[in-house]
């Protein structure tokens, strides 16, 4: 006599549609933007205010300059404090990181998390034709990953 089994016929995974995660679906857009003829203090307050970590540099038409962050106001207050020098008069121009590391909206949102890894980064501007158009940032991978709902990472 056979072996029997009572358990049924067990059910077909769950095919899920794998379509791309883009950038453009998680970052933000509404963003906090820097101008570099503003002080160092005034971005410290800004960043205090918003509880934000950085954020871009703009010129008067929207294009990337650079990018400014708490580190950034980090070394400005260290370097014045060395020196002996107010903290109020150092412009933005003269502390961000000229010539960021953009990333593409069509980017997939996990090859972003790799980046994000690789340049230890917390965000990444996202241009299109020169302007700043959104910006993504470690937080806006991690929703991304929760909408994926499941552990296929064929996407």
């Amino acid at each position: 006599m056979g072996i029997k089994s009572f358990q049924g016929r067990r059910a077909e995974p769950e095919k899920v549609a794998s379509a791309p995660i883009c950038v453009k679906d998680f970052m933000s857009t509404d963003l906090i933007t820097f101008r570099k003829d503003q002080t160092v203090f005034e971005v410290m307050e800004e960043l205090l205010h918003h509880k934000i970590s950085g954020g871009c540099v703009v010129d008067e038409e929207g294009n990337l300059l650079g990018v400014i962050s708490e580190g950034d106001c980090m070394k400005h207050i260290s370097d014045s404090r060395y020196y002996n020098m107010p903290m109020d008069d150092n412009l933005v121009e003269k502390r961000m990181t000229c010539n960021a590391v953009t990333i593409d909206s069509e980017m997939n949102v996990l090859d972003a998390a790799k980046l994000f890894i690789e340049k230890r980064f917390r965000r990444f501007p996202i241009v299109r034709d020169g302007k700043l158009v959104g910006q993504l940032s470690q937080s806006d991978v991690l929703r991304a990953a929760l909408n994926l709902k499941g552990q296929n990472w064929n996407y």
